[in-house]
């Protein structure tokens, strides 16, 4: 396929990957191109008769793959934002190979022996600090990958990698399945009682879009919770709703569960850990198993306590409908009651205040140009990935580039669920690249011509998933090791957390929080009001993430060797040792559907939100209260942070920001847990 579009470094603005171009039937070659093309060029680096040289050794390694990294990253964000049948087909052959091609780089003995040799060396070699650390990670990754195991150890380590690769594939794409299985269809506008209009009017052409015509669809969310349970007054179809959520892909996903976890388990043990959570966060901020428990434990009665507070006030307000006991399906739509109430804040009412678009330009792309002076340019001439994929240039105050930034805001049946930050081009000075962004949203599509109205935690979810975007933007790094977001993962979080914060400056809310209709600004008694509310409902929301860390953390400290028998009675041991068997509180995702744990990178890494939230409200007290503008702030926490991208330690960075090592008790008073 001499015309492959992926066979030659892309001419549009930044590299841009030409999807006018690309076609499905174009990604197997390229990735058997690639693969190829790499594996030659290490045996040329290995073949080279010099002496092994930081440049010829470790910079060579850093510019191998090229055609392999442009493949694999647009691949990977289709294979989650448009995901055909065909795409799930080559995704469930690709895995493995790709598995077996890292594999074959990092047991390369030849290719390793020129590593240690100058990672031994590396005090005499006179690097740099961006050097030196690069030599170092490298020589890391290949310990971590295996290369000093035995022969056969390294036999055995190619088989697991292998099975995980395919097992982790058909996890994801039997969430998929399942969620679309699960999808709720109804006969009639009547039986949304509770939705607003505009909610309904999204539901009817999710029924057109979907192949039901004059019926409406909810849509399953990647969480157990579901944002239509708050509002639906028919209790019978808000436990339908809430079943079809938490019984997704009971029976296909949980003996992949158990194998994941078992061959995670036999990994660990071949590199000499207990676990495989030992294993992961030996190369984490946290560093110790200990570190984790003992963050996570303490913060389990609190929130429990917290919870229990909430429960009892929603009881009494279930009991004045005849509702004895609070269910689980029952939470979120007596909790909106409380706050109706108690806050006289209707929730539903406010969406008007929250269009996609004003939001969007007047509310994240505003507070990127008052925090750090970015100007963005819509560009309709370049093509995304998908109709739904806008393109937009980012520039500095000044005028200069610094890359492109893709939105593609709304659900599909081909899209998975949640929201996420892809890279399309890491940035590189070593490669001259500028850094090419995506971010992907679940919001519910309207029928054509109407406005695309927000709730509040959609806006949380644009505002989190941009700081991702912002980490990749800024990345200002000379290896694409080090780009954007390679970072440790329980510190990846950390900037998209911090990004929350705008949402809620009095300068940003008032610019974009505007009814769509008349202008007016969200009246300021609202915005006081929100700002008492959310305070109620965090011992759910704790609670809610504290199951899902601490589910993760079971299945990832289980050792070698220990059989489990069933997933779902694992997970309620799990939680019952845990002190979080809450019935009415299910964790935030159970286990055959927690695809963070089972078919990407969060594996024994899921405390990673709330050890990075540590560092988010001590950050955002820093912001608030060090006597700098929004600006100068903001060119701190670029410059010492989102620019180092993996290129300095983690809490260095946080330290460079701050002044001091962090502190966890603004998170505890954010979250209601301060003297509890």
């Amino acid at each position: 396929m001499s015309d492959n579009p992926f066979f030659a470094a892309s001419t549009l603005v930044h590299e841009l990957p030409p999807f006018a171009e690309i076609r499905e039937e174009h990604y197997l070659p390229a990735f058997e191109r690639g693969m190829a093309d790499q594996l030659a060029e290490i045996a040329a680096i290995v073949a080279d008769p010099e002496a092994p040289t930081f440049d010829n050794t470790v910079v060579a390694l850093e510019r191998s793959g090229a055609l392999l990294g442009r493949v694999r990253l647009v691949f990977e964000n289709q294979d989650a934002s448009d995901n055909t049948p065909a795409v799930q087909e080559l995704s469930a052959r690709i895995s493995p190979r790709l598995a077996a091609h890292r594999d074959a780089i990092h047991l390369d003995a030849a290719l390793y022996a020129r590593v240690s040799a100058l990672y031994e060396a590396r005090d005499t070699l006179g690097l740099d600090p961006q050097d030196l650390r690069l030599l170092e990670r490298h020589h890391l990754r290949f310990v971590r990958a295996g290369a000093r195991l035995s022969a056969a150890d390294q036999d055995r380590l190619r088989e697991i990698n292998a099975q995980l690769a395919t097992d982790a594939t058909a996890f994801q794409q039997n969430v998929l399945a399942a969620s679309r299985a699960g999808a709720v269809v109804l006969d009639s506008a009547e039986q949304l009682d509770g939705l607003s209009a505009d909610a309904v009017a999204a539901a009817a052409e999710n029924g057109r879009v979907l192949g039901h015509p004059g019926k409406y669809v909810l849509n399953l969310k990647n969480t157990s919770h579901q944002s239509e349970l708050s509002r639906l007054t028919d209790r019978g179809l808000r436990a339908r709703l809430l079943a079809a959520s938490v019984d997704r892909a009971a029976d296909t996903n949980g003996p992949l569960a158990i194998r994941l976890a078992g061959l995670r388990a036999e990994r660990a043990a071949l590199f000499g850990y207990p676990n495989h959570a030992a294993y992961v966060v030996a190369d984490e901020t946290a560093g110790t198993v200990e570190a984790v428990d003992t963050m996570l434990a303490g913060l389990v009665p609190a929130a429990v306590a917290n919870a229990e507070r909430e429960a009892a006030r929603l009881a009494e307000a279930a009991a004045a409908d005849g509702v004895t006991g609070i269910a689980a399906h029952d939470w979120a739509y007596y909790s909106e009651r409380v706050r109706q109430s108690a806050y006289d804040l209707d929730a539903a009412s406010l969406r008007p205040y929250f269009e996609l678009e004003r939001v969007l330009r007047d509310g994240v792309f505003f507070a990127a140009g008052l925090a750090y002076g970015l100007t963005f340019t819509e560009r309709p001439d370049l093509l995304g990935y998908h109709p739904d994929a806008r393109v937009f240039e980012v520039f500095e105050a000044d005028g200069t580039p610094i890359g492109l930034f893709l939105g593609d805001f709304h659900a599909r049946d081909s899209k998975i669920g949640g929201a996420w930050m892809n890279e399309l081009v890491h940035q590189s000075g070593l490669l001259g690249q500028l850094p090419v962004v995506v971010n992907n949203l679940n919001i519910p599509r309207p029928p054509a011509g109407e406005p695309v109205l927000l709730i509040w935690d959609e806006v949380r979810t644009l505002f989190h998933e941009f700081g991702h975007a912002l980490h990749g933007l800024f990345s200002d790094v000379r290896y694409p090791f080090f780009a954007g977001t390679e970072v440790p993962r329980d510190f990846v979080e950390f900037p998209s957390q911090v990004n929350e914060m705008w949402m809620t400056w009095p300068e940003v809310l008032a610019n974009y929080a505007r009814h769509h209709v008349t202008g007016k600004p969200l009246p300021e008694e609202v915005v006081r009001k929100m700002a008492a509310a959310e305070k109620f409902g965090e011992g759910f929301k704790t609670v809610e993430y504290l199951a899902a860390a601490l589910l993760d953390w079971a299945w990832h400290t289980v050792p070698a060797g220990q059989e489990i028998a069933d997933a779902r009675e694992f997970e309620a041991a799990a939680l019952a040792a845990a002190g979080l068997a809450v019935p009415a509180i299910p964790p935030r995702y159970r286990s055959t559907y927690f695809t963070h744990v089972f078919a990407n990178d969060y594996s024994a890494g899921y405390y990673a939100y709330i050890w990075s939230e540590v560092l988010d409200a001590d950050t955002v007290e820093w912001f608030r209260g060090n006597g700098r503008t929004v600006r100068e702030s903001g060119g701190v926490f670029r410059a010492e942070l989102l620019s180092r991208g993996g290129s300095v330690d983690a809490l260095d960075c946080f330290r460079a920001v701050v002044g001091r090592d962090p502190e966890i008790a603004p998170l505890l008073a954010r979250r209601g847990l301060a003297g509890v």
